[in-house]
């Protein structure tokens, strides 16, 4: 994956918050609030789990572009970016899933 694809798109995101929602998709989505942009990422979330359970590779590509694009709205929408993301999974690295999940608990 290219990551400085995935950090241009996250500035871009990032200025849609001051776009005219008219003319920005994103900017409408981001316009409506956090509900909004959490209902599509359920949205797109289950029709990922669609394409998983039918099997079918290409949609599952699609779909995951779909969740991992209105994450990052959504990351935009709070200020934050997809580098933001990727220090906690550089901190998460190499650290037992079940270690991890015990060291939130506390």
């Amino acid at each position: 994956m290219n990551m400085d694809m995935l950090h241009r798109i996250s500035e871009t995101l990032l200025e849609r918050r001051k776009a005219d929602p008219e003319t920005s998709y994103t900017a409408q989505l981001m316009s409506k609030g956090p509900d909004a942009i959490l209902k599509k990422i359920g949205e797109e979330t289950a029709e990922l789990i669609m394409a998983g359970k039918e099997g079918n590779r290409l949609h599952v590509v699609w779909e995951s572009a779909d969740v991992l694009y209105h994450t990052m709205v959504l990351l935009a929408f709070y200020g934050l970016s997809i580098e933001d993301v990727l220090q906690e999974m550089r901190r998460r690295e190499g650290i037992s899933g079940i270690d991890e999940k015990k060291s939130r608990k506390g």
